[in-house]
């Protein structure tokens, strides 16, 4: 017992949590040791059956840690344990970083959530949408139509700009994308956004919401509105105010290479053609949408902030109202905006300004509304619960088994809270 106190109070330290709205407290749920015991059984198994080589999982209600557990290794093959001072790829939780710079940069009236994007990236006023059209003979051809409406800074905040992912199979806008390899190009952002202004949408902007390259644009959008890099601005203004050191686009000192988290040998790539970001050697594109690293301390930090409505340790980074107005719906049925196939939000929510947020409660459940959330390829994920004054955490590295373990784990979590 002891020991579990100790390391309790080892972890308020190293994550320099402060208390949340202490009179909530009585109000909101609290976790049952049984329910605490499974979530680890769990993860344990996960290990033990060899499907992950390790995890870290963080909850934290009222501010201060309720569940912290290391598990298994950080690479297997060098059998180094986890630990609190792991480096992980975060992939897509980049996005909500990106997209709180960009409202600070609102807040100032720097950038106006209605502003074309053209207004920073000029290019994107001769961007048109790709049509596909099938002839008299069967063939498809894509047909190049002009913007209805200008991309605005709100469709790259919510995903409805028009610009995809590209993959293979995806309709020839999206092999376009594909063959463009963006993801293994080693273009500084200008450049990188230079790139994708040659390329066709897939929809018209405000139609559809669909999961692309929009974050990795506006962090180019926050470069030129700041005059800074995007690095540079984040350092200044969030990471490091925030106590976010480990932060950054790549691992650039030698001596915390053994400290980077890998997955499994058989299990690392993303998708057949793109393998896990190698982050040991340095990048010019500081991705916005998907390259950051960083530990779970790091990430604690700035979860509370958000739970905070925007403050952290006396210091104010957002405004209450900015923080609710990311965390609201802007998506829905009100919108008339569809969804593409695979929303990966899911059935029970909708998105906001960088991030999912639960606007039904799932069948069989008591799920709280208003929680927001998202993950990174690589496996982490994070959720924020405002009505339980509670952000959890799972930072690991398995492309493979991200979906499966995420759902299994948040429900275990919800029901240890008799959700």
């Amino acid at each position: 017992m002891f020991g579990r106190r100790a390391l309790i109070a080892a972890l308020v330290l190293l994550f320099g949590m402060v208390g949340a709205r202490a009179s909530s407290e009585s109000a909101t749920r609290k976790f049952s040791a049984e329910g605490l015991a499974k979530i680890t059984d769990y993860i344990r198994n996960e290990v033990a059956t060899g499907r992950i080589p390790g995890a870290i999982l963080l909850l934290q209600q009222h501010g201060k840690p309720v569940y912290y557990e290391n598990f298994g290794v950080r690479d297997v093959a060098t059998q180094l344990s986890m630990s609190a001072d792991t480096i992980f790829r975060l992939y897509s939780m980049s996005k909500p970083i990106t997209s709180v710079m960009a409202m600070m940069l609102v807040e100032e009236r720097k950038l106006s959530l209605d502003d074309p994007v053209s207004k920073y990236i000029p290019a994107f006023a001769q961007m048109k949408v790709g049509v596909e059209r099938k002839g008299e003979d069967g063939k498809v051809t894509l047909a190049l139509e002009p913007l209805a409406r200008p991309v605005t800074i709100k469709d790259l905040l919510r995903h409805t700009s028009g610009l995809p992912y590209g993959y293979r199979g995806g309709g020839l806008v999206r092999e376009l994308y594909a063959e463009a390899n963006l993801f293994q190009s080693h273009l500084g952002n200008a450049d990188f956004v230079a790139k994708i202004a040659t390329l066709p949408l897939a929809e018209q902007p405000g139609t559809v919401w669909d999961y692309g390259f929009s974050t990795d644009v506006l962090g180019r959008v926050v470069e030129v509105a700041s005059g800074k890099t995007l690095l540079q601005f984040e350092k200044e203004r969030l990471l490091d105010p925030l106590g976010m050191t480990e932060t950054a686009f790549f691992v650039a000192d030698p001596a915390k290479f053994p400290r980077i988290a890998e997955p499994m040998p058989a299990d690392r790539n993303i998708n057949p053609t793109t393998p896990m970001r190698e982050i040991r050697r340095p990048l010019k594109w500081e991705s916005g949408g998907g390259g950051m690293v960083g530990t779970i301390g790091d990430y604690a930090r700035f979860a509370q902030m958000l739970l905070n409505g925007g403050s952290y340790e006396g210091r104010r980074y957002l405004k209450p109202e900015t923080i609710a107005l990311m965390a609201s719906d802007h998506v829905g049925p009100e919108t008339k905006i569809a969804r593409d196939q695979s929303f990966y939000p899911g059935t029970n929510s909708g998105f906001g300004l960088g991030f999912a947020v639960r606007t039904s409660v799932p069948a069989g459940t008591s799920w709280p509304l208003g929680e927001y959330r998202w993950d990174g390829v690589g496996g982490t994920f994070f959720f924020i619960d405002p009505e339980d004054d509670l952000f959890g955490i799972f930072m690991v590295q398995t492309p493979s088994q991200r979906g499966r373990i995420q759902l299994e784990l948040k429900t275990l979590i919800y029901r240890a809270m008799g959700r």
